[in-house]
């Protein structure tokens, strides 16, 4: 990442658990001091202060940080909660601002990184891996079960987090799609199409071919399976952190955008919540 910020280097310590892979960083000024990500079943709970010590121990101490990032999701229902849960009591109790950023947005850095990362050594190789005119729109993917997928859009600015388009919302991904042709469509109009859309995260299931058919014609689409790594929350809290900013960590809370499925079930059955007459 290129760190623009000429202001005092702050160390922080980066947590996420709201998708599959459980995320632990230090950063500082725009890079990894210290990187953990593990994948596998999502037993996050169990793993996660373990490895956050292991971080720690590797980094210089809880000493030497200077604030906590924490990805708010949207994402897993329970997993969004350990990581906050975590960052909440740490910040607490080491006297830390703490600062909450939206996993989808580092989903959406991160992948968008990898995929540079990728066509910077088919370059290399002698293969054509040169990027198309105008910048990327970056389309973050968490499955969400039901045809549906937590996402949002981001527009691509190099050296800087992606810019924000739409907002992380859980939608049905064939709505979605045919959004993003037509936004697509009319950027096109006004002489601001978009180089690509970048479909990046779990893509495996929702960013095949026919399901984005509406896009052919309208954009260049590709899709980059990529895992969420730490570090990229670190650097949103690094983006926050310099401008001032800081969030009350009493009031810090997940991003479900919508509710689990038990109390869902549980508001249906007039059992709780607020009945309607």
């Amino acid at each position: 990442m290129d760190n623009d910020n000429k202001g005092p280097r702050k160390r922080l310590l980066a947590l996420d658990t709201a998708t599959a892979t459980l995320g632990v960083a230090v950063t500082e000024g725009g890079s990894a001091v210290h990187e953990i990500n593990a994948s596998g079943e999502r037993n996050h709970s169990v793993h996660l202060l373990p490895i956050i010590g292991r971080a720690l121990e590797a980094s210089g101490g809880a000493g030497a940080l200077d604030g906590i990032a924490v990805g708010l999701g949207p994402g897993s229902y329970t997993g969004t909660r350990i990581a906050v849960t975590a960052a909440k009591s740490l910040a607490w109790a080491w006297k830390l601002p703490a600062v909450g950023v939206s996993t989808l947005q580092a989903l959406a850095w991160g992948g968008w990184s990898a995929a540079k990362r990728e066509e910077a050594g088919s370059s290399a190789a002698g293969t054509d891996g040169a990027p198309a005119k105008g910048p990327d729109w970056i389309v973050p993917l968490l499955d969400a079960r039901r045809g549906q997928v937590y996402t949002a859009l981001f527009e691509a600015v190099p050296g800087a987090a992606p810019r924000r388009l739409e907002e992380d919302r859980i939608r049905l991904m064939a709505d979605f799609t045919v959004f993003l042709a037509e936004a697509a469509e009319q950027a096109a109009a006004r002489g601001e199409k978009p180089g690509r859309v970048l479909f990046v995260g779990e893509t495996a299931v929702h960013a095949r071919a026919e399901t984005l058919a509406p896009l052919e014609g309208r954009a260049e689409w590709k899709a980059v399976p990529y895992e969420l790594e730490g570090r990229w929350i670190g650097f949103l809290g690094e983006e926050r952190i310099a401008r001032g900013e800081a969030d009350d960590i009493h009031g810090l809370i997940p991003n479900y955008t919508q509710l689990a499925e038990a109390e869902a079930n549980l508001l249906r059955s007039g059992k709780g919540g607020v009945k309607s007459k």
